[in-house]
C-alpha cells in the first residue's frame, strides 16, 4: 500500500545543506496500524508529509496503492490524494466559519460524493457528535475538534489516514477517546494507518513500531502478529 525506496530529504538553510532525511526504505502493507516515533526534528512529520505527497523528496520514489506519486502531475497527485489519503492535524485545521457539519461535509461536496448530507451526519454520529453538528469550532472544546476532524478525515472514506500528533493538544482523557477512535476505523474498515506520536505508551499499541533518530530509522519493530504484519519482519534495530 505504501512503497518508499531510497527516500531522502535535503533542504537548504541559509549557505548550507540541511539533511532532514537520511536515504531509507519503508514499506507499509494495507491495513497495518503503523507509529512512528522519535525525538524532535528526527524527520518524522517530514516522513508524514512524503507520504501524503504534500512535499516532494530529494532522492528515491514514493508509490501509495502501486502508484508513484513523485512522478505525478500537481493535478493527478491532488486527485489521487483526494480519493486515497486522509490527514489529521495535531491543530485540528478546521475552518472557522463552517459548523461541524459542514466541515465534514464541504469535502464530500467538492468530490461530488452522492447523499454527502447523509453521510456526513453518519460520521458525526460514529464520532459521537450528533448533537454538536450545528457548533462552530470555537463552540468546541479540543477532544471535540479532534473528532470533528477524524470524521473530516474519512469523508472520502480513504484507504490510509495519516495521524500527525493528533492527541499532542489534548489531555490525556480526550486523548485516550481519540487514539480509541483512530483504532476502531482501522481495524473495522482495514485503514492503513499512519500514526506520528511522542508518546510511548501510543506508539507501543501499534502493530508496528518505527523509531527515528537524526533522519534515520534506527528500529523497526512488529508489536502483534496481526495478518497485515505478516510480510514485515521481526524487528530490526540500526
Amino acid at each position: 500500500m505504501i512503497a518508499l525506496t531510497n527516500v531522502s530529504k535535503v533542504v537548504t538553510s541559509g549557505a548550507e545543506q540541511l539533511t532532514i532525511l537520511q536515504p531509507l526504505d519503508l514499506s507499509i502493507p494495507q491495513g497495518q496500524f503503523v507509529s512512528i516515533i522519535g525525538p524532535s526534528g528526527s524527520g518524522k512529520t517530514t516522513l508524514l508529509g512524503l507520504i501524503a505527497g504534500l512535499d516532494a523528496p530529494t532522492t528515491g520514489s514514493i508509490k501509495l496503492d502501486d502508484k508513484d506519486i513523485t512522478t505525478m502531475s500537481e493535478d493527478d497527485l491532488a486527485d489521487l490524494r483526494g480519493k486515497l489519503v486522509g490527514f489529521i492535524f495535531q491543530s485540528f485545521h478546521l475552518i472557522p466559519s463552517l459548523t461541524a457539519y459542514e466541515n465534514i461535509l464541504t469535502p464530500m461536496e467538492i468530490m461530488g460524493v452522492s447523499k454527502a448530507g447523509e453521510k456526513a451526519q453518519a460520521l458525526l454520529d460514529e464520532v459521537g457528535l450528533h448533537d454538536r453538528g450545528h457548533h462552530y469550532p470555537s463552540q468546541l472544546s479540543g477532544g471535540e475538534k479532534q473528532r470533528v476532524a477524524i470524521a473530516r478525515a474519512f469523508a472520502n472514506d480513504p484507504q490510509i489516514l495519516l495521524a500527525d500528533e493528533p492527541t499532542g493538544n489534548l489531555d490525556s482523557k480526550n486523548g485516550e477517546h481519540i487514539f480509541e477512535l483512530l483504532l476502531k476505523f482501522n481495524r473495522e474498515r482495514r485503514t492503513t494507518l499512519v500514526l506520528v506520536t511522542h508518546d510511548h505508551q501510543l506508539a507501543g499499541m501499534a502493530g508496528r513500531k518505527v523509531s527515528f533518530r537524526d533522519g534515520r530509522i534506527v528500529e523497526d519493530v512488529l508489536l502483534n502478529s496481526t495478518p497485515e504484519n505478516v510480510n514485515v519482519q521481526k524487528s530490526f534495530v540500526a
